[in-house]
């Protein structure tokens, strides 16, 4: 489920564009740390190589390659990789 960096709030909108705002807070959605890329311990905390540097992580921005960060992807990514574990060293 997408949601509102700040509040939390699910989104609903399937397409994200740059000047969305979250229905509950008014922050903008179309930000850092609401991306699939976003990761602290990257260069320019971003995982896409090609993304120009954007200085404030929680304001608006332009970048091309955003992706709404979605939880049910996180958590499928990590059954799917306990699945794999234990298909390769078997359940003890």
């Amino acid at each position: 489920m997408k949601k509102c960096f700040k509040c939390q709030t699910p989104v609903a909108d399937e397409k994200v564009s740059f000047k969305d705002e979250c229905p509950s807070c008014m922050s903008d959605l179309h930000v850092c740390v609401n991306c699939l890329f976003y990761d602290t311990g990257k260069h320019n905390s971003c995982r896409e190589p090609q993304a120009d540097y954007v200085k404030e992580k929680d304001r608006a921005n332009f970048c091309e390659y955003f992706r709404f960060k979605d939880d049910a992807e996180k958590r499928s990514g990590k059954e799917e990789a306990t699945k794999k574990w234990e298909e390769l060293f078997g359940k003890k």
